[in-house]
């Protein structure tokens, strides 16, 4: 029996696989092609090796966590545990700018995908709507949630495959060679984050622990599958989409801006735009954002009830819908968040706060993880991350290294990042003095 502030287990290692693709896959979608401006074809493809290098040795680090520490707060429990409160609270509220702030980009997207059918209804408006549809499932019941998501995942995991069969016969070196290194070193750097924005948010099985089934086994099959899943899909996305007709076909649209839709305007030089099967898979591709738009609302609901449920949040947060079992109060509070973020119009930068959340959650679970070693050495470790310490320190520094690139491109965003973390964290140490008070 669930108590008032238990969540109920039924996930299984099948929908762990679904939501940790469905979390990440909207980045093969859209979003990453704008990397291409920064660096070129060779300048985005070094960060995202260096990227990729990052999630593995960083999700199977935080793997070791996750199977040690079965909590929904993720980061913030390994965090809290390892470091203490102050650093709990910043690896939390990391976690949930991250969480809350990838949605209304997402949402976005979703609005103009439908736009493109149905211009008559405005993408702000399909936006919303979205949210209050995916937060009402997500209330509903997290079973109902996660296999709405494992349907979904596997759509547009079988709709990528398909674009890279019709695409990869059109692949010619030339097109990958052309301006591949416009603006040097620099240019990978500056790619940094628009290479993050491939596997963003895929921590975001650790927050659904607490519901998985046999969570110590469950976690390490569907973390490891996903992973394996992103990291190929990557790959294929990438070079099947550059090498139709080079990177700034994927890019820039006939009148000269720059688009978040590199897969449709890959395929309309293929086969057109008045083709069957150009319309047939943009529409399919509506699933592979809603399934990221619904994915990071369900684990973003996790994160928030953490802080509350352990009082570094208002406690209302922390509350379990007497019914369904789910957080309801910060399932609602999230969407109310998102979407006073979504009617700022202020979608990359959006995005790009989103991923110093999250580099900034990386950061401090690898520091976690080396600090339970040592002074842990006894806890119960069902999974051990391989070739320890190399790994976490490996993705600990690949971390540091694009967290201080992304402050320097981005100098105005990180100030309002910190600003942001900062007055929380005032807000926190005000709060816990009134407690003790």
């Amino acid at each position: 029996m669930s108590t008032a502030n238990e969540l109920k287990r039924t996930l299984t290692p099948v929908m762990l696989w679904g939501l940790g693709v469905g979390y990440v896959i909207s980045g093969m979608y859209f979003g990453w092609n704008l990397g291409l401006e920064k660096g070129g074809t060779l300048g985005l493809a070094i960060a995202t090796f260096f990227i990729i290098i990052l999630y593995i040795t960083f999700t199977f680090s935080y793997t070791e966590l996750a199977c040690a520490i079965p909590k929904a707060g993720g980061g913030f429990d390994y965090a809290t545990r390892a470091l203490g409160k102050e650093w709990g609270f910043i690896a939390g509220m990391a976690q949930n700018i991250e969480f809350i702030f990838a949605p209304p980009a997402i949402a976005f997207a979703i609005g103009a995908y439908f736009n493109l059918f149905f211009p008559q209804i405005p993408i702000l408006a399909i936006a919303i709507f979205s949210y209050v549809v995916f937060t009402a499932l997500n209330i509903y019941g997290v079973k109902a949630a996660a296999m709405f998501e494992l349907i979904i995942t596997i759509l547009a995991v079988g709709e990528l495959l398909l674009f890279a069969g019709i695409s990869l016969p059109h692949l010619e070196l030339k097109n990958l060679q052309h301006n591949a290194f416009p603006h040097g070193w620099q240019g990978v750097f500056a790619a940094i984050p628009f290479a993050i924005w491939f596997f963003l948010a895929i921590e975001g099985v650790a927050n659904v622990a607490e519901e998985a089934i046999h969570p110590r086994r469950t976690m390490l099959l569907g973390f490891g599958s996903a992973i394996l899943t992103l990291v190929i899909l990557c790959v294929l996305t990438f070079a099947s989409s550059a090498g139709v007709a080079g990177w700034e076909a994927i890019v820039y649209k006939s009148d000269g801006t720059t688009s978040d839709s590199p897969l449709p305007l890959a395929l309309s030089h293929i086969v057109g735009t008045n083709n069957l099967l150009y319309h047939l898979l943009i529409t399919v591709g509506l699933f592979g954002l809603v399934a990221s738009f619904h994915g990071i609302i369900l684990a973003a609901g996790r994160s928030s009830f953490e802080f509350g449920r352990v009082k570094f949040a208002p406690a209302f947060l922390g509350k379990i819908h007497p019914r369904f079992q789910t957080p309801s109060n910060a399932l609602l509070a999230n969407m109310a968040i998102g979407i006073i973020a979504l009617l700022t119009g202020k979608t990359s930068e959006i995005i790009t706060i989103s991923v110093f959340g999250a580099l900034t959650l990386y950061i401090i679970s690898m520091i976690a993880l080396l600090r339970l070693r040592k002074t842990e050495p006894q806890l119960e470790r069902p999974f051990r991350v391989p070739m320890y310490p190399a790994f976490p320190v490996t993705a600990l520094t690949i971390a540091v290294v694009s967290f201080v690139a992304m402050t320097i491109y981005n100098g105005k965003l990180a100030l309002v990042y910190f600003l942001l973390l900062g007055i929380c964290f005032v807000a926190f140490k005000l709060l816990k003095i009134n407690d003790s008070n």
